[in-house]
């Protein structure tokens, strides 16, 4: 046999080897391929799906603040804002220039645009400005054939339809801020989401967020936006109603404005729903909305009126002669005076080689209790503080309400301070003075009050009840039926008899002649209001200022007195109460009773005839402002 017919068996062999390794090798990718597409097709089709389908969140409409009639203090509407993709634009700069002409385009709105431009993909749309009017944004739209890559998106803006006059009881909406991206809140990583800064803004915040929706949108491979293919709007956040009256609100922010800084505090003290909150000035909500420039925040925060604080519930004052009836009250408990129990005014008391003086230079010669009050003679309280002593006196003043939070539904409230003997010692390292107990027992010392405190204390005084205010109503917006039912509050352990003393005294100071605010009385027959004014010593005059005679209104505003009136009506079945502060005694430098009681009275006087806590009016604000939620 040849060497060549041998070499056929061989190659025989080694075609099928090859062969067979290569139907192994198919064998095994179809086995692979088979696996992939049938065995791990859903898989792979999900993958698939979710590299060219987004979920993306949906901002959902934030929740409705109303008042207790149901008028919209807080709504959202519709805003437009003009948006720039800048791989479609070209030359940034120039198109920029081109919607500067259109509408107006600050030079930070322009370093922003360029920043954001920076920071983001160039498919990613960049805000140029938000909130633009109707006019504007028909500009825009006119002209986006010569603007390349502008475009405008509508969306949602909060809005508050009553500005500075509800200002400080609703806050404000802002950016989330980066060190408020906590928690797990996926809504909070929206670069347009806007949280509750202040007020029952922020009080209520997660109420009134609502939950997200979400858009179903498909992108090609670079993350751009094809088209969306499904939409699922989020639910609106809750209604939140308040026990404010927003037409007593706009009364008493339109009474306070007449003076350069003030505070006033207006209560149902059956249910201890505030019907009025003002802090005057105020500030606009929507400048936190829409932003502000620089030297407007700039303007704002050197402002030596605080229009940002909060000063109904943030403002700490020393109370002045408004803080005599707890010290009467202390003492007729303690047994150390009577009603008929009566001191001598020179003008002076001296304790040891001090003498604290009157606000009545020649004094009041000898008083009782009632003629006390109805005076507001010092002489009187420092002897009457004296024999009680400054722990019986905290010891009242704390069931009053005063020296700690009352807990109202509001962020930043403060507490006020009620010092004790325990309290020196603690927070000073030193005894307590007999002199301090002199000085606290006219709201001097270290004793100072907020003016919700001090309306609270006048709603304790007339219902014998702990009164705790509140600003929302669970019952939700009034209806035609209320009955105005008392809130069940635990009494306060105070004997009816020395609480009726006490009032007669407060009737006395409004509606007797020679009461310290006979001249602001309410002269509408039943309608009469009792009170007690207060003036508190901010700083003392200079020497200088003592040889000079300088009364206090040719002081600088920012040292004279403030001036203080809590007061009460109607006086024949008391139902409201209403606390007022006069920053510096305003701009005549005043006292409680010719500053603050006329505020009081007025107020009060408008809230008897609407009578909120009984009475639905048919229009509070003849057409109320009504904005579509959404």
């Amino acid at each position: 046999m040849s060497r060549e017919d041998n070499r056929i068996p061989l190659l025989t062999r080694r075609a099928a080897l090859f062969a067979g390794g290569q139907v192994a090798l198919l064998a095994t990718l179809a086995g692979r391929m088979y696996y992939l597409q049938v065995v791990q097709a859903d898989r792979y089709a999900m993958l698939a799906d979710e590299n060219r389908i987004n979920i993306r969140l949906v901002a959902p409409p934030r929740g409705r603040i109303v008042d207790r009639f149901g008028a919209i203090l807080a709504d959202n509407r519709p805003t437009y804002r003009v948006v720039l993709v800048a791989e479609q634009a070209g030359d940034i700069e120039s198109t920029l220039k081109a919607v500067g002409t259109l509408i107006p385009l600050s030079e930070t709105d322009r370093r922003r645009v360029l920043r954001d431009i920076r920071r983001k993909h160039s498919f990613v749309p960049v805000m140029i400005r938000e909130n633009l009017s109707w006019e504007e944004m028909a500009r825009i739209e006119v002209n986006t054939l010569e603007l390349p890559g502008v475009s405008i998106e509508q969306g949602l803006i909060r809005h508050y339809p009553f500005g500075e006059e509800a200002s400080h009881v609703l806050g404000y909406v802002a950016p989330v801020s980066e060190k408020e991206l906590t928690g797990d809140d996926p809504l909070l990583e929206l670069p347009d989401f806007r949280i509750g800064k202040k007020g029952i803004e922020k009080a209520y915040d997660l109420d009134l967020r609502g939950s997200a929706g979400t858009s179903q949108v498909e992108v090609n491979a670079f993350g751009r936006i094809v088209r969306e293919l499904t939409r699922e709007e989020g639910i609106a956040g809750q209604e939140t109603v308040l026990s404010i009256d927003m037409a007593l609100q706009e009364f008493a922010a339109r009474r306070c404005a007449a003076e350069k800084s003030a505070a006033c505090v207006l209560m149902d003290a059956w249910t201890g729903e505030v019907l009025a909150m003002v802090s005057s000035p105020g500030y606009d909500p929507s400048w936190f909305v829409s932003g502000m420039s620089q030297a407007a925040w700039e303007g704002i925060q050197n402002d030596q009126r605080t229009p940002l604080s909060n000063k109904a519930i943030s403002g700490a004052y020393s109370p002045g002669s408004t803080f005599k009836p707890v010290v009467a009250l202390a003492a007729l408990e303690a047994g150390v005076i009577t009603p008929e129990t009566s001191f001598t005014c020179p003008g002076y008391f001296t304790l040891g080689d001090i003498q604290f003086h009157c606000w009545k230079k020649g004094g009041h010669g000898t008083v009782a209790l009632r003629d006390a009050i109805k005076h507001s003679c010092d002489v009187y309280f420092y002897e009457t503080g004296r024999r009680a002593g400054i722990d019986r006196m905290a010891a009242m003043a704390t069931r009053m309400g005063l020296g700690a939070a009352l807990g109202i539904d509001m962020p930043d409230e403060r507490a006020g301070l009620i010092p004790t003997t325990q309290w020196k010692l603690g927070a000073k390292g030193v005894p307590w003075q007999l002199g301090e107990t002199i000085s606290a027992s006219i709201g001097q010392s270290y004793v100072t009050a907020t003016p919700l405190q001090l309306a609270t204390m006048a709603a304790r005084l007339i219902t014998a009840r702990a009164v705790v205010p509140r600003l929302t109503r669970a019952a939700g917006i009034m209806s035609s039926d209320s009955r105005g039912e008392r809130a069940d509050f635990p009494a306060i352990r105070v004997s009816p008899r020395d609480l009726r003393l006490v009032l007669d005294g407060m009737n006395a100071v409004v509606n007797e002649q020679g009461g310290t605010a006979f001249a602001a009385r309410i002269t509408e027959p039943g309608m009469q209001m009792g009170g007690k004014s207060g003036t508190s010593q901010v700083l003392h005059m200079t020497q200088a200022e003592r040889e000079r005679k300088l009364k206090l209104k040719d002081i600088a505003w920012e040292r004279r007195d403030h001036a203080l009136f809590i007061s009460f009506a109607p006086v024949s079945a008391p139902r409201y109460v209403c606390a007022v502060v006069v920053e510096h005694g305003g701009e005549t430098g005043g006292g409680g009773s010719a500053v603050a009681a006329p505020i009081c009275r007025d107020v009060l006087l408008e809230t008897q005839k609407r009578d909120p806590a009984r009475r639905v009016p048919e229009h509070p604000f003849g057409a109320a402002p009504t904005v579509a939620q959404g």
